[in-house]
């Protein structure tokens, strides 16, 4: 009779004790209050909510969910005041707010323009509030009692997951498994497309036909994106070990989508926030001296290094570029000669030149111009110049821990306006939004920023 190996009770203890001792953390981070373990559970069941296919519909009710908590916040400050601290809204948060609610004067204006119907209007509207308004929602929320170390720590936890499932993942094609395992039945809710809602194991990219992966993410640079936001909200973490399983979870998430934007900025974002952050320091002045002095010494030479590796940035994948340049050209021809004020109110489906990829996507400033104006470009741009004044600020003085934090995280958000719509993606890098918010609401002289939150 064959015997299997059956572990006994110590061994099984053992590994309990080694895998706790392996992941412990002295401070034992916990969520204290609803805002807290909102936050804390949507990310760190990231994985379990994508294999639901859940992921598009958690990121877009999020939101509202946290507004109502700052409501009631309020409401009970109202109320008793001795007893609710008092609740402060920074004005660059209210650009913000003012400028989504633009955007839906915007898009009605649009539609009513085109004569698109009240049911376009209804519909269009759901997806505003789905986008658009969680631009805003999420940065608002930073106000409410939440702890940065709270979405640090979820950040870092997803970061181990990744690297879990990762080594699985990469040996699917070899296994014959389909690149697509199902699409969620929650695609019945309505969203972009099926992509918003099924679990891929891998992809083939159409192009190259290199392997590439997209994890939770509705393709590989929307996977990049939300890779370069974790590393910036990991490097915030104070536990080593955690900090170090979030950075290379994040650095894999760049790497396997194949990516260029997401590798460029995993380099480019931290190294430009160190600088920013050192300023004030002789040393950092010094060396931008002897950086600026041989830089001209060099010139020519930096330049075109530079402009051949945007050739070659450009090449390594020539039909997507050309696509999205395409794209970029009918979007801006289009509004220019047809609807400059406040847009067609809606996308629209691009010729064969652009392989019938939407009009206005893959290009936040195109989508909008060409979807709501010049109305709705000044409702983005003067919320996201604002933000990077005040967050340039605050990440050159030592008075403020989470202003580098938020200042790579609108740089961020800056480069990927350039080659993603920021509102349709809001729903999976809402995390990056809610530090920049707690950035732009913290407070001058705080030296602890993590303060236990009242419950």
């Amino acid at each position: 009779m064959a015997v299997g190996f059956q572990p006994s009770q110590e061994t099984s203890l053992g590994l309990k004790t080694l895998l706790s001792k392996a992941f412990h953390s002295e401070d034992d981070l916990q969520p204290s209050n609803v805002p807290e373990r909102l936050v804390w559970w949507s990310i760190i069941c990231t994985y379990p909510i994508w294999l639901f296919g859940g992921l598009y519909v958690v990121g877009s009710v999020l939101c509202w969910l946290l507004l109502g908590c700052l409501l009631i916040k309020i409401l009970a400050r109202m109320d008793h005041p001795e007893e609710n601290e008092e609740i402060s809204i920074s004005p660059v948060i209210w650009l913000w707010i003012i400028g989504m609610i633009v955007m839906e004067v915007a898009l009605i204006a649009g539609h009513v323009n085109f004569n698109l119907g009240t049911g376009a209007i209804i519909k269009s509207t759901v997806g505003w509030a789905k986008g658009w308004a969680a631009l805003a929602l999420y940065p608002l929320a930073g106000a409410l009692p939440i702890r940065s170390s709270i979405i640090t720590r979820a950040i870092c936890i997803v970061g181990l997951h990744t690297l879990l499932i990762m080594p699985f993942l990469m040996l699917t094609p070899n296994l014959g498994l389909p690149e697509v395992l199902y699409v969620s039945p929650l695609r019945a809710v309505g969203g972009p497309g099926n992509e918003f809602f099924d679990v891929p194991l891998y992809e083939i990219d159409g192009s190259t036909g290199d392997l590439r992966w997209r994890l939770f993410a509705p393709w590989g640079p929307a996977l990049g994106f939300v890779g370069n936001i974790n590393f910036m909200i990991c490097l915030l973490e104070k536990d080593r070990k955690w900090k170090l399983l979030g950075i290379a979870g994040s650095i894999v998430m760049c790497f396997v989508c194949k990516s260029r934007l997401a590798q460029l900025c995993i380099i480019l974002i931290p190294s430009v926030t160190f600088v920013v952050s050192r300023l004030r320091k002789p040393v950092m002045l010094i060396s931008l001296g002897v950086v600026s002095y041989l830089g001209g010494i060099f010139a020519t030479s930096i330049l075109t290094a530079v402009n051949d590796y945007w050739e070659g940035f450009k090449g390594a994948r020539a039909g997507s570029t050309r696509v999205r340049f395409a794209l970029k050209r009918i979007a801006f021809h289009r509004w220019e000669t047809e609807a400059p004020i406040w847009g067609h109110g809606v996308v629209e489906g691009g010729p064969h030149l652009v392989e019938y990829m939407a009009i206005g996507s893959h290009h936040t400033w195109a989508g909008v111009l060409f979807v709501k104006g010049i109305v709705g470009f000044f409702a983005i741009a003067v919320p996201m110049l604002a933000t990077g004044v005040d967050l340039l600020r605050r990440a050159a003085s030592p008075h403020y821990q989470l202003g580098t934090a938020g200042l790579g995280i609108i740089i961020l958000l800056f480069m990927y306006t350039f080659g993603e719509n920021l509102e349709i993606l809001v729903y999976l890098f809402w995390p990056g939004m809610v530090i920049m918010g707690m950035a732009l609401q913290e407070k001058k002289g705080t030296t602890v920023p993590d303060l236990q939150p009242v419950s």
